[in-house]
């Protein structure tokens, strides 16, 4: 997946009201960003940090600007777009880099299902046999090294879980998929010390029969790219 304009640096003064950042531009601008990121970002919005923007030619845009990239620890690249994961997972399965995926004929976007949710992605073999998969986006990198998901308490996550456990019960196949849109994780583990209700959730799910699947974004300035999976942490508790 290309981005869609060549991106601008510029450095991150601060990101506020959740959607708005302000953007020190290499030319000495200060810019105000779209930020498409409704999560905590934890650790991925630091003071100064040097950030990529892409920029808009639509006249109807309110804000010409969407914040894309940051540099984390001055050292790795994260993509804070949540709007990237789902269309990259998709891109994956269908050039069949995802070894846990492969076989199914048809693929399917946002296909209603469970309680007034959406799947990601419903796959579905000749046989008619179905494969649910939740995409969810990696990129608290903590200072154990450790790739934790979520970065914030989301009850949605949760319900999403308990939906996916109730397709297996219905005799479907059903998958998380935890894309690490983040360089330096090389393995994702549930982040209990910020949803300990989600780590509980995923340890449900998991017994009945959710599995798990994590694979690594390559990232640089042009671009991104599902490569190859990383392991899956999951602690010996309940929560």
């Amino acid at each position: 997946m290309d981005f869609p304009t060549p991106l601008i640096e510029g450095r991150l003064i601060k990101r506020y009201k959740r959607f708005l950042s302000d953007i020190k531009l290499s030319s000495g601008e200060v810019v105000v960003a779209h930020c498409p990121n409704t999560g905590s970002m934890k650790r991925c919005q630091q003071d100064g940090a040097r950030v990529w923007l892409s920029k808009s030619d639509n006249p109807k845009r309110k804000l010409g600007y969407t914040w894309e990239l940051v540099e984390v620890d001055e050292k790795y690249l994260a993509c804070i777009n949540t709007g990237y994961p789902n269309k990259l997972v998709g891109e994956a399965i269908a050039n069949g880099v995802v070894s846990e995926l492969l076989g199914y004929a048809e693929q399917k976007a946002e296909v209603r299902y469970g309680e007034k949710s959406r799947i990601d992605w419903l796959l579905t073999d000749e046989s008619s046999n179905k494969c649910y998969v939740e995409v969810k986006n990696v990129t608290l990198l903590e200072e154990d090294g450790l790739g934790y998901f979520p970065d914030a308490v989301t009850e949605r996550g949760r319900k999403h879980l308990y939906e996916l456990a109730d397709m297996v019960d219905m005799g479907h196949r059903a998958v998380m998929f935890f894309c690490v849109s983040h360089t330096g994780i090389g393995s994702v583990t549930p982040a209990a010390h910020i949803d300990g209700k989600y780590a509980k959730a995923l340890w449900e799910a998991i017994d009945r029969g959710v599995e798990i699947v994590a694979y690594r974004v390559a990232i640089d300035l042009q671009g991104m790219v599902v490569t190859e999976p990383v392991s899956f942490v999951l602690p010996e508790f309940i929560g």
